[in-house]
């Protein structure tokens, strides 16, 4: 059986990534794709999905403002896409089957197919039991709030660099080298602690000894090795290892 499929969001590489990794999934085919609340009404009015693939934060109408318009019975099956965690329990309580959010990896993604499929073979009364095992996962942990500025000492002055001006890091020992344009600031602190302060969506580790802001990117290419390589927007070269590939994807939202 051939299920029914909808991607709504505003964001054409978030479609482009859901549309890839549909594409591997034969009982699954995409209907089409919606950019809007207002188109995405439309089509499921015309076209019926079985699944929809619904983004949470959209202009004029969000996610939730079309499950509270769409009137369809049978109603889809529900996976809300989104970037913001706090969305969770509004999910849960939409009687979303899952929720994604971005970045994700391919693995998540093939969980979140299992339970749609477990949904849209299962009776109905099957439905909150299912809801209340994801919520359970969805159960937020502490996390700590990103830095938004280091502060580095440099003889008798102490500067202030916004996270947001860093090109990369260095690894070095139990320092770290800090590339801010043109200057180069040494900083006490090991790779894995900076790294577990800076913004995860902002800054990824590329390899054991870099961390790179992913918008100072401007390209990548493999190499024979199977590493990439990637080019910074002020020429720097730096080596994404294979070992850390899934994490760059992660924070790209997209596949390399």
């Amino acid at each position: 059986m051939t299920v029914r499929t909808l991607i709504v969001d505003d964001e054409p590489l978030a479609r482009e990534r859901l549309r890839t990794l549909l594409a591997s999934e034969p009982d699954l085919h995409p209907v089409s794709e919606c950019c809007d609340g207002h188109e995405a009404l439309e089509v499921m009015a015309r076209e019926r999905p079985a699944l929809v693939f619904l983004d949470v934060e959209m202009p004029e109408r969000d996610g939730f403002g079309v499950l509270a318009e769409a009137a369809l019975t049978p109603p889809p099956v529900i996976v809300f896409v989104t970037a913001w965690p706090q969305h969770a329990l509004r999910a849960f309580d939409a009687a979303a089957v899952d929720y994604l959010l971005k970045p994700f990896t391919v693995e998540r993604f093939r969980r979140t197919l299992v339970r749609v499929r477990e949904r849209l073979a299962a009776p109905p009364g099957d439905l909150r039991q299912q809801l209340q095992r994801l919520f359970q996962e969805l159960r937020p942990e502490p996390v700590a709030v990103p830095t938004e500025r280091l502060v580095v000492k440099t003889g008798s002055r102490t500067l202030l660099v916004p996270v947001e001006d860093l090109d990369w890091v260095e690894s070095a020992g139990n320092y770290v080298t800090l590339h801010v344009g043109a200057e180069a600031h040494l900083l006490r602190e090991t790779m894995a602690e900076l790294e577990a302060r800076l913004p995860p969506r902002r800054f990824a580790r590329v390899h054991r000894s870099a961390l790179v802001n992913v918008e100072r990117i401007v390209s990548l290419s493999p190499t024979l090795s199977g590493d990439h390589r990637l080019v910074l927007r002020d020429g720097q070269e730096l080596t994404l290892s294979r070992t850390y590939r899934a994490r760059l994807e992660q924070v790209l939202g997209h596949p390399l």
